[in-house]
């Protein structure tokens, strides 16, 4: 947390994929920060706390105290949190500094039957990107599975290749991502290059704030 902002970020135990998610000031009704707050808690924690929030609920959250979070709850039914904070790791992760050569935008509902086609053959998608369209394919012992999409067509709304791509990437982990977007967004951005990490966003609302979603490659698929 900075004055410009809230931001989360956290990878999975295997580090193949990272997500960050990030609230400008002017998202929220009020923000103050005095100075800069890095902390860390439990992501099961907080989902239960979050959970606990009605739709019409105004939620605050402060930190007055080193080794704790104080959620606030109010909608003339006020109720309050605390959840104790975790030591950080030393060197958390950083987002990744990548040059990609292939940029796609979709509706987040043609990506899903896109990863929902290729999943009935396999749990890797491959994808490989040309200036005329990109392709999405998958292949398993159980047989194997293509979808292409031309630059300019109904489902493709934005192609932009510096330079052939290709890469394959776990359905699993991006289903999961779309999965947490949920109705907040109607459009989906990948990036990706040949042997590097995809990084898959999404704008959430006016105001700035975007998700992204780092995800490594199967380097043996590509």
């Amino acid at each position: 947390m900075t004055g410009e902002g809230l931001s989360f970020r956290a990878m999975d135990p295997s580090h193949i994929a990272l997500v960050d998610l990030s609230w400008p000031n002017v998202a929220f009704e009020k923000f103050e920060c005095s100075k800069p707050f890095k902390f860390s808690i439990r992501v099961e924690d907080f989902v239960k706390l979050i959970g606990r929030t009605d739709t019409k609920d105004s939620v605050e959250i402060s930190s007055d105290e080193e080794d704790a979070l104080t959620l606030r709850l109010m909608n003339g039914y006020k109720r309050e949190f605390k959840i104790h904070l975790i030591e950080t790791s030393p060197g958390a992760a950083p987002l990744p500094k990548l040059e990609l050569d292939a940029k796609l935008s979709m509706s987040k509902s043609a990506f899903e039957k896109v990863l929902g086609d290729i999943s009935v053959v396999a749990d890797q998608v491959m994808m490989s990107s040309t200036k005329e369209g990109v392709s999405f394919s998958g292949r398993s012992d159980v047989g194997q599975a293509t979808i292409q999409l031309e630059k300019n067509g109904a489902d493709l709304l934005e192609l932009d290749v510096k330079q052939e791509a290709k890469a394959s990437y776990n359905i699993d982990y991006i289903v999961s991502f779309l999965k947490a977007v949920g109705s907040a967004a109607d459009v989906v951005t990948c990036e990706y290059a040949s042997k590097k990490p995809a990084k898959i966003s999404t704008k959430l609302n006016e105001q700035g704030c975007k998700l992204e979603f780092f995800l490594a490659p199967r380097i043996a698929e590509t």
